[in-house]
């Protein structure tokens, strides 16, 4: 009895001295951590919108909940942060890149100065695809497609750098394929720089996603000082019914194809979040099932809806489909394609 009782006493001591071991080890591994959201462009543009909006919300989701802050890393159309991401951040689930996902698409086309693999990054989910709307002030007087088309002179509309899926990869291929009057001005640091521009005269417009031009340019749209005369999707988006498509103006089969790959297709994977390859698949998962369980929150889309944030979701597995898909493409079209976006 005294051994039984002895071997008891023992065992529970045993027990006893591991539990702070045992809840170490179970501790959440974001538990006081910080993650670093790092976007592409300049604040106050939509990529840094949907940035924030998730970086209010998101932590709650995540075991742990984390402090969860954004940084903007500009340069040569958000491709500075994704090469940083893929190259310098620490792959340890604390740094989420945001940058233009027409990047992925680029690589295919070999553009100067990618230095990563899309197919290597982890992918968390997209909060929305870039459904992209064409647009121009008032004062500019193009106010209609004809206005456009009959141009005597060059419409200036601001790009970020060459590559970026939108606006630079949707003005340019957009102009080879309907051959309008377009002068493209590139090397602006994010939409918000070139909503300024237009807004002063520099710029006529320019062309990105509608759920971000629409949150950040609201004021324009409502009042009629900027206008909607295009849109690059393959149907009509339910608030712009009337808006003309621009794959309807296309007079050549070739004209279409490149609209449908240049413009449609890239859309899916234009406004990623991701990881840098080699993260532990234990924190991808956790932080794609809170992206996706953040996509439903109450909270969230009260802020969306009054911020006029537009919410058309592509799943971590949808992206990372899409993504490998390009790199199947008709070497004849990827050859067109890369004239026209970097010649």
């Amino acid at each position: 009895m005294c051994r039984k009782f002895l071997f008891l006493a023992v065992a529970f001591a045993i027990g006893f001295s591991l539990i702070p071991v045992i809840a170490l080890a179970a501790a959440p591994f974001f538990e006081g951590k910080t993650i670093r959201i790092v976007v592409g462009y300049s604040a106050g543009g939509g990529y840094d919108a949907y940035a924030r909006v998730f970086s209010r919300h998101m932590a709650k989701h995540i075991p742990g909940n984390p402090t969860i802050i954004v940084e903007n890393m500009t340069g040569a159309g958000s491709l500075v942060s994704a090469n940083y991401l893929y190259k310098a951040a620490k792959p340890d689930g604390l740094t989420i890149g945001h940058f233009n996902g027409g990047l992925f698409f680029n690589q295919v086309m070999a553009q100067p100065g990618i230095e990563f693999d899309a197919r290597k990054f982890e992918f968390i989910g997209a909060a929305v695809k870039e459904d992209v709307a064409y647009a121009f002030t008032k004062k500019s007087g193009i106010t209609s497609m004809d206005k456009w088309v009959t141009s005597k002179s060059p419409v200036k509309m601001g790009g970020v750098a060459p590559g970026a899926y939108a606006p630079d990869n949707v003005i340019r291929v957009l102009k080879a394929a309907l051959e309008l009057p377009i002068q493209l001005v590139s090397g602006y640091k994010g939409t918000a720089d070139i909503r300024l521009a237009a807004e002063s005269g520099e710029l006529a417009g320019s062309a990105w996603g509608w759920d971000s031009m629409r949150a950040t340019w609201r004021k324009a749209l409502d009042t009629g000082d900027a206008i909607v005369v295009l849109q690059g999707v393959p149907k009509p988006l339910s608030d712009l019914p009337k808006v003309p498509l621009a794959i309807s103006f296309a007079k050549t089969a070739e004209a279409r194809q490149l609209i449908e790959m240049g413009i449609h297709s890239p859309s899916v994977f234009a406004r990623p979040f991701v990881l840098p390859p080699g993260t532990p698949k234990e924190r991808t998962q956790l932080l794609q099932k809170a992206f996706q369980e953040t996509l439903k929150d109450k909270e969230l889309l009260a802020e969306t809806e009054k911020s006029n944030l537009g919410l058309d979701p592509v799943s971590a597995g949808d992206l990372e489909k899409t993504v490998a898909g390009i790199f199947k493409l008709d070497p004849g079209l990827v050859a067109k394609l890369n004239e026209i976006l970097f010649k």
